[in-house]
């Protein structure tokens, strides 16, 4: 279900203003992310342990205070939903507001796709980090090095929603609508949103960038189908949550896990 068709009534300079304006909000979100998880990548690939040497945290201590610790957490929380507050806003100013993005109310059915899809997405991932790990091109990824806290579960979980719902909104919903808008077919918007994805995931080695340009892939094409956003925020939501909450309760516990 296409929301907002390809516009060929567009003069040249509305088509250069659509462009600047994606251009601006990538840097301004996961373009820029995208450039420097790509350094990452090569930093960790020159550095003498190469790759599968490095270790990553996803959600790391900030400060040795407790108080100002927390604070961090929820201003790069609060970062994120700001870049989806953002795109959501660019879309409505033309035209197009949450309702025709997906973001109706969420109902029963889109609770069991986005389940579904965390399920389909989040196993199999799992199995090609450990095979990529193993194979030295993914670093070691620590879900959360947050200190032992009152407040960490519940950081954790807010971190995993901000996540979810920054990366549908922007990757999928605004991208793939303003590429439709300057006429790129289906498929050629639906792979730039996928290599995005995997762009700013870079830094956990080429395992991690090849699994999310798949996930971006089903995900994309899900929304293109069907024109729901709550079950890709909902499948990113656990997917995300069952890693950090996972690794709390499975460290040390396991041998598979590094």
């Amino acid at each position: 279900m296409r929301v907002d068709p390809p516009d060929t009534e567009l003069s040249e300079r509305e088509r250069f203003g659509l462009r600047v304006e994606i251009v601006v909000v990538l840097l301004v979100t996961f373009g820029l992310s995208g450039i420097s998880a790509g350094l990452s990548l090569l930093d960790s690939a020159l550095s003498p342990g190469g790759v599968g040497g490095r270790t990553v945290a996803l959600n790391a201590s900030r400060s040795d205070n407790s108080l100002l610790d927390l604070l961090f957490q929820l201003v790069g929380i609060t970062r994120l939903l700001a870049w989806a507050a953002l795109g959501l806003y660019l879309l409505w100013r033309s035209g197009i507001g949450p309702r025709l993005v997906g973001l109706a109310r969420m109902g029963r059915r889109d609770v069991l796709a986005g389940l579904v899809l965390a399920a389909v997405i989040g196993l199999p991932g799992l199995g090609l980090y450990l095979v990529a790990h193993a194979l030295g091109v993914s670093v070691t990824i620590v879900p959360s090095s947050l200190s032992e806290q009152w407040w960490r579960l519940p950081v954790l979980i807010l971190a995993a929603c901000a996540n979810s719902v920054a990366e549908e909104v922007i990757v999928v919903a605004y991208l793939i609508s303003r590429l439709r808008k300057l006429g790129w077919s289906e498929n050629s918007s639906l792979v730039a949103s996928a290599l995005l994805r995997g762009s700013y995931h870079l830094y956990q080695g080429l395992g991690g960038g090849l699994g999310n340009i798949v996930m971006g892939l089903i995900l994309g094409r899900y929304w293109q189908r069907t024109n729901r956003l709550w079950p890709l925020i909902l499948a990113h939501a656990v997917i995300d949550a069952v890693a950090y909450l996972g690794y709390h309760v499975l460290r040390g516990r396991v041998g598979w896990l590094p």
